[in-house]
């Protein structure tokens, strides 16, 4: 299962450093990149409830990321609807991967783990990114090649620490 997440960590930075020297391309197919990252984060979620076998909040979040994704993927005239709405919609998902993130965190502390202040630190960066994201939502369109860049990143450096701690 380690190897797994040392996988999707590296792939997940790998499309994040992509994203980062390509904002602007990044922008103009900012619907597919949330979508890839909301599968990718659903199933990683997915996977960790099945290995650690706890079916609580994260796991029902990663099964409602997964299903978010496969409609969008479905169908792409979802995803058009209306470009003020992804990017509002893009928001929440930052507040609720963070407050998601953070509950993680929580639980790693209480088992013992050592990966719980960096689960912490990028809980909170994502619910700052989604507060910041719903306030200055002209900025969010301008940005959000790099804020999705920087989300891409910090996801896969937490796969990757979690893989390596695992194994």
């Amino acid at each position: 299962m380690s190897v797994l997440f040392i996988i999707l960590g590296i792939l997940m930075m790998m499309c994040g450093f992509s994203c980062l020297f390509t904002p602007l391309l990044t922008f103009m197919s900012a619907g597919y990149f949330i979508v890839i990252l909301v599968l990718v984060y659903g199933v990683f979620g997915i996977v960790r409830a099945i290995a650690n076998k706890k079916f609580g909040v994260n796991f029902a979040f990663s099964i409602l990321s997964v299903i978010f994704g496969v409609v969008v993927l479905f169908f792409p005239s979802m995803m058009l609807l209306s470009d003020s709405l992804l990017l509002y919609l893009t928001a929440a998902w930052f507040i609720l991967m963070g407050i998601v993130t953070i509950y993680a965190a929580v639980m790693l502390k209480k088992s013992g783990s050592k990966v719980w202040v960096a689960e912490l630190i990028f809980g909170i960066l994502a619910i700052l990114v989604g507060l910041f994201s719903f306030f200055q939502p002209m900025f969010m369109a301008i940005s959000i090649g790099v804020l999705i860049s920087i989300f891409f990143i910090e996801t896969g450096i937490t796969m990757l620490i979690t893989g390596v701690a695992n194994d």
